[in-house]
């Protein structure tokens, strides 16, 4: 059965069909100075949103024009690509577009990330291939966290035991958020299970350049400090700044902080869900 987890476009839509509008947030300078001496720097995005793209990326070439030099992770890199993107800078070290050919593959809108992959190159700052893959998630939502991980990789990434209660009702109402009331309860427990894998495994990709400051370039879902990457990173809770670049105004708690940026005009996904008769 084919799956999406979090369909980004859903969610804005039908979060914007409500919302209204919302003031924006802090200007790219005000954001990018917050960067520099930070860890964890987790910066959000709607997939299809090029306005909120393009003031996360003003706001990183900031705080790099002003010296910070962190790595960037990039949920668009699936962690198994990591060797192709490590190729390719060596084949042609300033070549973006070499190394989307190489390692992107065709799930996203590579014009909108190119500037992000450019600027690392620029500033040969190391790119991290951190998604876990949709093939591997998949294998989570029909068979569990024990049919792609070990004992000891479990372990390593803090997936033992149940998902926290307050965790799985968040999670539960995003997922039925964003399928429009229409979500295969069937499903939840693979699907929650491959949420948390996915965010386990970035937390897991950004810790070993903590040390001189790391960026992820994710979906807003995967930043939020409730539900998110930060959940995976909670014995260095402090040292880690969400930035979510959204459509309508969060919740008190969901990020550090938040640029609202106009919505992009979509269809309305659940009318188009929504079963006939």
């Amino acid at each position: 059965m084919a799956f999406r987890l979090y369909p980004a476009a859903m969610l804005a839509a039908v979060a914007g069909l409500s919302a209204g509008c919302a003031a924006p947030g802090p200007a790219p300078s005000t954001v990018g100075a917050a960067f520099a001496g930070k860890p964890y720097v987790l910066l959000g995005e709607v997939h299809d949103n090029a306005a909120g793209q393009q003031q996360r990326l003003a706001a990183l070439t900031r705080a790099v024009e002003q010296g910070w030099r962190p790595a960037i992770a990039m949920e668009q890199f699936d962690r198994e690509r990591q060797a192709d993107i490590d190729r390719a800078r060596r084949e042609r070290p300033r070549d973006a577009e070499h190394l989307i050919a190489q390692a992107g593959g065709s799930a996203w809108q590579w014009p909108l990330y190119r500037p992000v992959v450019a600027l690392a190159l620029q500033y040969e700052l190391p790119l991290v291939a951190a998604n876990l893959s949709r093939a591997d998630a998949g294998k989570i939502v029909r068979g569990g966290l024990d049919a792609l991980l070990t004992a000891d990789e479990r372990q390593q990434l803090g997936l033992t035991g149940a998902l926290p209660p307050d965790l799985v009702a968040a999670q539960t109402a995003v997922l039925d958020r964003g399928h429009c009331g229409n979500f295969p309860k069937a499903m939840l427990p693979g699907m929650l299970a491959a949420q948390a894998a996915r965010d386990a495994v970035m937390a897991q990709a950004l810790r070993p350049y903590a040390g001189r400051g790391v960026v992820l370039i994710a979906g807003n879902g995967h930043v939020r400090r409730d539900v998110g990457v930060p959940r995976w990173l909670a014995d260095e809770a402090g040292k880690v700044l969400s930035v979510g670049y959204v459509e309508s105004a969060p919740s008190d708690g969901e990020f550090d902080m938040a640029v609202v940026v106009p919505a992009v005009e979509r269809k309305d996904p659940c009318l188009q869900a929504r079963p006939a008769g």
